[in-house]
């Protein structure tokens, strides 16, 4: 089962079961649309072909929010 998945279900139970607790809510939609990032990543890289250190780091540091996106 895919991470977004899990988050997914995760958000839907506390809109069920806790709709007014605000705080529980935030963190389960942040929580979603993480795991929608990692399914994405992941997805991605496995489509890639293999990278040079550099390039790894380079993208490491964007992730990491060290970087913009210009080369």
């Amino acid at each position: 089962m895919s991470l977004a998945l899990d988050a997914r279900n995760r958000l839907g139970a506390i809109k069920r079961h806790h709709p007014n607790d605000t705080e529980r809510l935030a963190d389960a939609r942040r929580d979603l649309a993480a795991a929608k990032l990692a399914d994405y990543i992941a997805r991605t890289v496995d489509a890639a072909p293999a990278l040079t250190p550099e390039q790894r780091d380079r993208l490491a540091m964007l992730l990491r929010g060290g970087g913009s996106s210009a080369a």
